[in-house]
């Protein structure tokens, strides 16, 4: 049964989901139409521009991205000190570049509330948005909906443009965020668009390897969480390499090849010692059904205090996972 999305999305086990969001029936993002002939890849930069304008209004980071022909993926970090740390002025600003602002708030700006009562109204508006502006289902809303929008003007047409409500997947730990982010970067090698991840188009991974090269941000691209090995533990940054995140997303691509199927080469990147996963059982997470449909994916303990705070008996997160989170 499907369940509210409040029900899936607790800050308080993570801050870190794993979302996709799917095509309804034959309805193409990107790429081209055989059928037709018709070519839809200009729609992969419409994702991207709307992602880099969200990342200036909402407190959610995005940490990695893959745009597809019919679906997409997106590994994100709600940054709850960020939205808290804002002013209210800020928080208006923020939320007037996506909405219309009521007259109360007009009023509010220009300090002309004549009440207490309009006052407190306006203060109780405001931090509405601001809670707004650190929930994914906002922020995927404010992608979605517009997306759609521009699709179906394009193709001259009306309804419904997803399947349905985007997926997400709490990723409570070190070794769930590695996985996901890395089965999401490599999801344009598995369906044999590309060779090397450095070749995998708007992808995260191809967008960190062109910044590392080119040593600056791309003003056109939405700006990625940086990678850290600095403070363990802390929900501030991603806790491993950034060099080690790229050999290993390098390697597991390679790994991918029809004539490296089932091999493990020597000298695999040492985060995967320190993170005590086993090679053979990467490169099957690594594979096209590799990461589970399931509600949350992390070591057995943080999967039942999720559970607990969810109000559930259990969380399963697939048996093909089990020797990555021993």
């Amino acid at each position: 049964m499907t369940r509210a999305r409040y029900e899936q999305i607790s800050t308080a086990d993570t801050p870190y989901y794993h979302c996709i969001a799917r095509c309804v029936r034959r309805a193409f993002l990107c790429g081209e139409d055989t059928f037709s002939g018709q070519s839809y890849e200009h729609r992969r930069q419409w994702i991207l521009d709307r992602l880099t304008a969200l990342d200036q209004m909402f407190a959610v980071d995005v940490c990695a991205y893959a745009i597809m022909s019919n679906h997409y993926h997106l590994v994100l970090y709600i940054n709850q000190a960020e939205a808290e740390s804002w002013s209210e002025d800020e928080v208006i600003r923020r939320w007037l570049l996506l909405f219309k602002a009521p007259v109360l708030i007009e009023r509010y700006q220009k300090n002309e509330c004549s009440s207490n009562a309009e006052r407190k109204k306006a203060t109780e508006i405001i931090e509405d948005w601001r809670q707004r502006l650190m929930d994914i289902s906002w922020f995927m809303r404010c992608l979605n909906e517009y997306i759609a929008r521009k699709s179906n003007e394009e193709d001259g047409c009306t309804g419904r443009f997803w399947e349905g409500r985007f997926k997400s997947q709490a990723l409570l730990d070190e070794q769930a965020l590695l996985t996901c982010m890395a089965y999401v970067d490599l999801n344009p090698v598995r369906a044999g668009l590309a060779d090397r991840p450095e070749h995998s188009d708007f992808t995260s991974v191809q967008q960190r390897i062109r910044q590392r090269t080119q040593a600056r941000e791309e003003a056109d691209l939405p700006k990625l969480k940086a990678l850290s090995a600095t403070q363990a533990g802390s929900e501030q940054v991603i806790p491993f390499d950034y060099a080690d995140y790229l050999t290993l997303v390098d390697w597991a691509g390679r790994c991918q090849r029809e004539d490296k199927h089932g091999s493990i080469p020597e000298g695999y990147p040492p985060i995967l010692q320190r993170l005590n996963i086993d090679a053979d059982a990467w490169l099957k997470a690594m594979r096209p059904k590799g990461m589970p449909r399931c509600r949350a994916v992390g070591r057995f303990r943080k999967l039942q205090q999720f559970a607990r705070n969810k109000g559930l008996a259990w969380i399963s997160s697939g048996q093909q996972l089990q020797a990555i989170f021993r």
